[in-house]
């Protein structure tokens, strides 16, 4: 199913300065975001408390948020686990308060719940937790400039490890300008986002090697133009669809998922974007030729 023409013809790399500054811009702005607002860690990494407690009937959840916001737990994490009984109550650290003393406010704050199990939660543990995620990213990073210094040329790698570090900018500044909650559940999405926005643009490339060992006049901006435009169909098609069932977990998945499906929202749009303008105008920027791409010749033997 083709979403455009097949011949479409947009000059995408003709737009390509007004995108530079356009993502210049965006990411100055996310990273003013980061730094003036920083961003609302969740629970999992400043430390906290985490209760189950269990209902002899189902649990009301906006019931009981209701009930730990009026007792001044204004950033308690209320979610289901197991049976529609059961509850997942995390709060953060109570300086003032022992565990015993947290186990008896919550007994009076909840009415007809009984408690099953408290666990404390450091702050160190969301300090590794926190180094633990930034080493993901960069060992994901590093891995895919490898993978495609080797399976394309070196142009190709840093052009796309810059798009991937493009698309988690824009992400943590709109949680850190919005204030959204940032959770380890965020730090997936990430994750994801980063596979996701590689895959767009190893579609993209291995056509440009295609079309620079099949089209034999034409420059590296038309070659990328032209493999931009073959691949617009299944780009667009990919993500839309993505994003329709991203968007429909946005609105029905819950508040636990909120964060998760923001962040993917967000990378979907970026990562296609980025894909197009920030990898393939880059590589152009960098000197990318058709010499760069084909087989190199094996030098002929002529002694006897």
């Amino acid at each position: 199913m083709e979403f455009f023409k097949s011949n479409t013809n947009i000059d995408f790399m003709g737009q390509r300065v007004y995108a530079a500054i356009f993502s210049v811009l965006l990411c100055a702005f996310s990273l003013g975001a980061l730094i003036v607002n920083g961003l609302n860690l969740g629970l999992d990494f400043t430390g906290g408390t985490q209760l189950e407690v269990s209902y002899p009937a189902a649990a009301d959840l906006n019931l009981i948020r209701e009930q730990l916001s009026g007792a001044g737990f204004q950033d308690a994490i209320v979610q289901a686990y197991g049976t529609s009984k059961d509850v997942l109550i995390r709060i953060s650290s109570q300086p003032n308060a022992n565990q015993e003393q947290i186990k008896a406010r919550m007994l009076k704050v909840l009415p007809g719940a009984t408690l099953r199990q408290v666990e404390y939660i450091g702050a160190q543990v969301g300090k590794t937790l926190i180094t633990n995620g930034v080493l993901a990213i960069l060992v994901s990073l590093l891995g895919t400039m490898l993978y495609i210094a080797l399976r394309f040329e070196y142009r190709f790698a840093i052009s796309a490890a810059v798009a991937l570090i493009h698309d988690p900018i824009l992400i943590l500044g709109v949680f850190a300008f919005f204030g959204i909650e940032f959770n380890l559940i965020a730090l997936a999405a990430i994750l994801t986002i980063i596979g996701y926005s590689l895959n767009d643009t190893i579609v993209v490339y291995d056509r440009v090697r295609e079309n620079f060992r099949r089209v034999r006049k034409a420059s590296a901006t038309d070659i990328m133009n032209l493999s931009i435009n073959q691949t617009l169909s299944r780009t667009i098609m990919t993500s839309g669809l993505t994003l329709l069932v991203v968007i429909s977990l946005f609105i029905f998945g819950g508040e636990m998922l909120r964060g998760f499906s923001l962040a993917l929202i967000i990378g979907i749009v970026v990562g296609t974007y980025s894909s197009i303008y920030v990898a393939g105008s880059l590589a152009v920027a960098m000197g990318l030729d058709r010499k760069h791409l084909l087989p190199q010749a094996r030098p002929i033997d002529d002694h006897p």
